[in-house]
């Protein structure tokens, strides 16, 4: 059972090992990130399990064009004269004590297991060992602004003298991908020789690795207290289980040039460097005092708490899950906000808050940043940050459309999204409401918020339009616009084409916020929105409202029939702050998805009582798309659902008590399972609801947070 503690004033997380079975542990990850959206991630007994699980994944675009490069490490303490090449030989009284594990076809090697005590998060990862007259602390951290990793080995207590083997294994290639034994990679040792004191002269000789695809990078690795011995080696068939579940590609090869050895006869402090550059300058890279790096880590954890002014302990763990999908995006770049900021102030950092909407693999979505923005940014105070992320995206709108994403590898928009642009709505009234900041909604969202619900009554992209019935519709068979996007073989899961129950919810919810924005500013302008509003709420309640059913139909198909598939898109239809429901309506909407949808981690997105449902969401990637979003649970919805469960019943006290209950079991797996300190993304629809996707969701944490706000305020 996992415990909270304290350290430093910053909450961590402690878990002891023993008694656990490997296989147990190998489904406990951890992660640690930085402000440039880079990371470090692996399982809580260091055997990497994905292709995503790094040590130093750095980014050359931040937060795009990501790099696996420092893979792993194999770190040995060894008595006698053991063999610091890693292969095993005998020798007598040689004794082995190995601190990590590798998965290979159908063994783990080495053997690590016993050595490792315990496991601890605050801000960085720890890994306690117990070895025969040692015990030691690894710890890891991440470099706030910089791609930069330490890792640190903490030797308490030491009763015979020993050598100390580190062993770095390099990848260098686009962390989507695998790396092969024929990729070229280039050593060069860099020696120093700066002149003055030690602790300020230039860093000790450390080792430059040069690898020109996908693109031109360099991982630097400097070990101040241990001699570096060449050995190049390649490793093969390294293999990722998690992958190989999800039916990839899943063995690898990775390259390491050789080992780094020094010796320990008594307490002491081993600190290991990797920086990553697309053009690193080794001579200007300094031995950082590793005092300094955590207590600028401890210093930022604790200004984020106090910003949001959490005492409550869940509550301060879920700010800091929060904080992590934090990062900023590079404006300087050439693509879609590149000119944006040309002559704003931001241009001379030329960076600018953005979300990103999971890791590992997510980068900023414009649908995930406006539905997590309340609960990441608003309800924390990160105010000017909140400013930041929805001032980004107002400057790429193009044709009265928020980018639903920005790519990978640059900073190109796409607009496949029919919601986004009114979440953005939704999300910029909420940033007026908690900033009062008139001065930027006016000038900087508000002719955005205009020119979307201008371009989505007369038409934009995807043939987005207001219908003559004032509804919004979109789309055909091949698209996929709304949040349910899964797309298989050209083919789209859940197409929801024509329209959306919860697009239309949004579409009202819009406009009555613009309505009520002008009620005291423009007569004229109020007039305008109310009526369309009034308009719409009518359409809908006799289009959506399924009177056999007793709830909302899910969409209203192009040939006017309805597709009345019980799903939990008509919850925002209660959940948002204008609903076009009456009461009645609202309450039966929200008791037939208590009852059909709701589990201990959120709403699944079919009823199993529906031919289509998938229990389990598995397997390659046809059948894991079949199932996205056909019965798979979404913890992110259990905001929208608290809401307007809270709503339908006044706010009461007792409805307080029992929606606290509902969070309860995402407040443990914050905790206890998946990402230890994250929430993920999806569970499976069955019992025992195994966490899936993404291991760290930031419209999860986010909705969360708002939920736990909703049921203490």
């Amino acid at each position: 059972m996992l415990t909270l503690q304290k350290a430093n004033g910053v909450e961590i997380v402690s878990m002891p090992l023993d008694g656990r079975s490997l296989e147990d542990l190998l489904t406990k990850e951890w992660l640690l990130t930085n402000q440039r959206g880079s990371y470090a991630s692996s399982t809580i007994v260091g055997c990497n399990t994905r292709r995503y699980h790094g040590l130093l994944i750095g980014s050359l675009n931040p937060p795009a064009n990501r790099i696996m490069t420092l893979a792993k490490c194999l770190e040995m303490v060894v008595l006698n004269g053991a063999s610091p090449s890693g292969r095993s030989h005998k020798s007598n009284h040689r004794r082995v004590f190995n601190l990590s594990t590798f998965e290979f076809d159908g063994k783990f090697a080495p053997d690590n297991s016993g050595c490792m005590k315990r496991f601890r998060q605050d801000t960085g990862v720890h890994f306690d060992f117990r070895l025969d007259g040692f015990e030691l602390t690894k710890s890891v951290y991440l470099l706030r602004d910089s791609d930069t990793v330490a890792l640190v080995y903490d030797f308490t207590t030491v009763k015979a003298p020993a050598k100390f083997i580190l062993r770095p294994f390099v990848a260098l290639r686009g962390f989507h991908t695998l790396q092969k034994s024929y990729a070229p990679l280039y050593p060069t040792w860099i020696e120093h020789n700066a002149p003055g004191p030690a602790e300020n002269s230039a860093a000790q000789p450390g080792l430059l690795i040069r690898h020109d695809v996908p693109g031109s990078c360099e991982l630097f690795l400097s070990c101040p207290d241990m001699n570096f011995e060449t050995d190049k080696q390649w490793w093969f068939n390294f293999v990722y289980r998690n992958d190989k579940e999800r039916g990839q590609d899943f063995t690898e090869d990775l390259w390491t040039p050789g080992f780094f050895k020094g010796r320990v006869e008594a307490p002491k402090r081993i600190v290991f460097w990797a920086d990553f550059s697309n053009q690193c300058k080794p001579h200007q890279f300094r031995d950082t005092d590793i005092r300094a790096v955590c207590d600028d880590l401890h210093r930022y954890h604790s200004i984020v708490v106090a910003t949001a002014r959490a005492r409550d302990k869940r509550l301060k763990t879920l700010y800091l899950a929060a904080d992590q999908f934090i990062t900023k995006r590079n404006t300087n770049s050439s693509g879609a906000l590149s000119s944006a900021y040309h002559d704003k102030e931001d241009a001379q950092c030329g960076f600018r808050t953005t979300v990103l909407a999971g890791f590992p693999w997510f980068a900023d979505w414009g649908r995930d940043a406006f539905v997590a923005l309340p609960g990441l940014l608003l309800l924390p105070g990160r105010l000017d940050e909140a400013k930041s992320v929805l001032t980004t995206f107002a400057a790429a709108v193009d044709e009265g459309m928020i980018p639903n994403r920005f790519d990978d590898y640059s900073d190109t928009a796409y607009f496949n999204s029919i919601d986004a642009s009114l979440w953005f709505i939704n999300a910029a009234f909420r940033y007026l409401d908690a900033a009062g900041d008139l001065a930027t909604f006016t000038q900087q969202l508000l002719p955005t918020i205009r020119w979307i619900i201008e371009s989505y009554y007369n038409g934009t992209r995807f043939d987005i339009h207001a219908d003559d019935d004032e509804l919004i519709s979109a789309g055909d068979e091949g698209t996929q616009l709304t949040w349910m996007d899964a797309k298989y073989d050209g083919v789209a899961i859940t197409a929801r084409c024509g329209k959306a129950v919860e697009v239309n919810a949004l579409w009202y919810n819009s406009l009555c916020l613009v309505a009520q924005f002008y009620a005291n500013r423009s007569i004229d302008n109020a007039k305008h929105y109310a009526s369309i509003a009034d308009r719409v709420k009518a359409s809908f309640c006799r289009l959506f409202w399924n009177q056999r059913c007793g709830y909302l139909n899910d969409c209203i198909l192009p040939d006017g029939s309805a597709d009345s598939s019980l799903r939990p898109n008509q919850i925002f239809a209660v959940s948002l702050p204008f609903s076009p429901l009456s009461p009645q309506q609202a309450k039966a909407v929200v008791d037939t998805v208590q009852e059909n949808l709701l589990t201990r981690y959120g709403l699944r997105t079919l009823s199993p009582s529906d031919s289509r449902y998938k229990g389990t969401y598995t397997g390659p990637q046809q059948q894991r798309d079949e199932a996205y979003h056909q019965g798979t649970v979404w913890p992110y919805l259990m905001g929208p659902f608290v809401e307007a469960f809270l709503r339908v019943n006044n706010f009461s006290r007792k409805s307080k008590k029992k929606a606290a209950q509902f969070i309860e079991p995402l407040l443990q797996h914050l905790t206890n399972d998946g990402c230890i300190g994250q929430i993920s993304e999806i569970f499976d629809g069955d019992v025992p609801y195994k966490p899936r996707g993404c291991i760290a969701q930031a419209w999860s944490v986010a909705e969360v947070i708002r939920a736990y706000h909703l049921i203490n305020s």
